[in-house]
């Protein structure tokens, strides 16, 4: 089975919410979120560390769904600075804050008696060290805003919903994988251990784990052979669309996933 499934429409699921959105600029599985979230009603502010992709990428959005429901600031997940930044930017901008999907991480191909602490260091301080970063800023708000919204006898507003981007590689084996693997499995431990904290103020968190979404980034830093292989194990016969794991954030963001967290939803068609 190779075929591509039709796109699926957007039914108003974020109708009116406010979502930050990490490494949201491009063709990726960040970018493919935004335009979800947007096609779903939702208010978005888009961060990125690189801010020329990150500039196109809002302008993009503004002309096709106007410039109220877009914003965007440069973020550096390793940054806390600019992490305390995006998030007071879009309470600000959007008057609060309601979702936040921590898309952010890094990857890189080296066998472990060859990886050196630098290689180790950056994987792990982008993709957990991001989502930890973004995740206390995140917990931060979503509890005092609902902690003001309940002084406020303002209980049907409170809430908020977490989602942490992690990958299948967290929980199988593969070769030069092993800084990126790593960080990928503390992303579900993460999730697990925010999400028991996080239900004491009503906030959900769960986190999704994709097989092989295929994206330009991608492309770039991982060889053709390797690629091959990893599409040859899927079950489809075929790499996911980005928009396809999207719309498993969409869900996790949504109504829908109201009674899940801790949980982290595997987005893959590869055998066991």
């Amino acid at each position: 089975m190779t075929h591509r499934p039709p796109y699926v429409p957007g039914h108003s699921l974020l109708e009116g919410r406010t979502a930050v959105i990490t490494a949201a600029a491009g063709a990726g599985i960040g970018g493919a979120t935004a335009r979800k979230f947007l096609e779903e009603g939702a208010r978005i502010v888009i961060g990125d560390a690189h801010e020329r992709r990150l500039k196109e990428s809002a302008a993009a959005l503004a002309d096709e769904f106007g410039k109220d429901r877009i914003a965007a600031l440069p973020c550096d997940v390793t940054d806390q600075q600019q992490v305390d930044a995006l998030f007071a930017f879009a309470a600000g901008h959007h008057g609060g804050l309601d979702i936040v999907v921590n898309n952010a991480g890094l990857g890189g191909t080296a066998d472990l008696v060859d990886m050196t602490d630098e290689q180790w260091a950056k994987v792990l301080d982008v993709t957990l060290g991001g989502t930890f970063r973004c995740t206390r800023a995140a917990l931060r708000r979503l509890k005092e805003q609902n902690a003001g919204r309940r002084r406020l006898g303002q209980e049907e507003k409170t809430g908020g919903v977490v989602v942490n981007n992690a990958s299948v590689i967290g929980w199988r084996a593969q070769r030069g994988q092993a800084h990126y693997a790593a960080a990928k499995a503390g992303v579900m431990a993460l999730t697990r251990c925010a999400a028991l904290e996080a239900a004491d103020f009503g906030v959900r968190v769960n986190a999704v784990a994709p097989s092989l979404a295929m994206h330009p980034h991608l492309v770039k830093v991982t060889t053709p052979g390797l690629l091959a292989d990893l599409t040859e194990r899927e079950a489809f016969g075929r790499y996911a669309e980005p928009w396809e794991i999207a719309n498993v954030i969409v869900f996790l963001a949504s109504g829908y996933s109201s009674y899940m967290t801790g949980e982290t939803v595997s987005v893959s068609s590869q055998r066991a």
